[in-house]
């Protein structure tokens, strides 16, 4: 995580501070419009291909012209999460504004102007637009890249975001990188432009799990649960689980399991109780988490945290 802020700098060269700053941690973009008073604080990483940045700022204009693509050519998206303030997008022919909450896409590979008429907060992630377009080839042609807060993945993908992009907690590598797939299938997901899109079912299915990972350590965590969130039928949850070979109480069953597992042979979680992680991941009945942790990786946990081969 580095962060850069202009507290420390001289009220005169803040701005072109920050010009440089958003060059290095998202993308190569000049200033169209200077505040007299500027201030702005961004926290950036990245987690394998992609990365992700957290701003807030003043108002201001930032622009992408054909001299920046020509010195920085980008092949990525640009995945911007409006959290306060207002956003006006205009790319080509295509004008978007986002409120708080809304997500919007912006090609890096094309000319656009960004504008924000008040302080802004805001997080953007930068996606390899191969990534994106091999799950939604559709997305090179759609005129308006926009999750509004009334589509039913809105708040998924928001939640990602979100926990890619926080400062406060660093992620492990696998934590991360299962985050990373779900929100780029999230996103595929949003702009799928058919229902009956052959791959739509498979990326719902992927919707489906994101949410459900999410949610293991709640204890209520059943297919009813999803099937609300998802606005669909109960029986359509688990027919969606059946592609995987599993019922959905299995699925859910191993993937506690397998989230204690790695737990318990975390060395940052030495000092956790075996009943704390238990609990976190979604057990409520001990006796239970011993039998099935036990069928499952044939020790008890205390021999999977130690390393003890039960059979000498």
């Amino acid at each position: 995580m580095t962060t850069w802020t202009t507290d420390t700098i001289r009220p005169g060269d803040r701005f072109s501070f920050w010009q440089d700053v958003v060059c290095q941690a998202v993308l190569n973009v000049s200033t169209a419009a200077r505040p007299e008073r500027f201030w702005a604080r961004i926290s950036s990483h990245s987690y394998g291909a992609l990365r992700f940045a957290a701003f807030d700022s003043s108002e201001h204009e930032i622009v992408r012209r054909r001299e920046h693509l020509a010195a920085a050519p980008a092949e990525n998206y640009l995945i911007s999460l409006q959290r306060r303030g207002r956003c006006h997008i205009t790319q080509g022919d295509d004008e978007i504004v986002l409120e708080p909450g809304e997500i919007a896409i912006v090609d890096g590979q094309t000319e656009f102007r960004v504008a924000f008429p008040q302080p802004v907060r805001r997080i953007v992630a930068v996606i390899p637009k191969q990534v994106l377009d091999s799950r939604t080839p559709w997305l090179r042609d759609a005129r308006n890249r926009k999750i509004s807060n009334s589509s039913r993945f809105a708040a998924l993908t928001r939640d990602h975001l979100l926990d890619l992009a926080d400062g406060e907690q660093e992620l492990r590598e696998s934590e991360a990188s299962v985050l990373s797939d779900n929100l780029c299938n999230l996103l595929a997901l949003s702009f799928a432009n058919k229902p009956a899109d052959a791959r739509q079912s498979e990326l719902q299915l992927a919707a489906l799990l994101a949410y459900c990972r999410r949610n293991l350590g709640n204890p209520e965590l059943s297919p009813q649960m999803v099937a609300a969130r998802f606005g669909m039928s109960v029986r359509t949850v688990h027919l969606r689980f059946e592609r995987l070979g599993q019922t959905f109480g299995r699925w859910v069953l191993d993937s506690r399991l397998e989230q204690c597992a790695a737990a318990l042979r975390d060395s940052s979680e030495r000092t956790t109780s075996i009943s704390e992680i238990a609990y976190r991941c979604g057990f409520n009945d001990l006796s239970h988490f011993n039998r099935a942790f036990r069928a499952r990786f044939t020790r008890t946990p205390r021999e999977w945290r130690t390393g003890e081969d039960p059979r000498g």
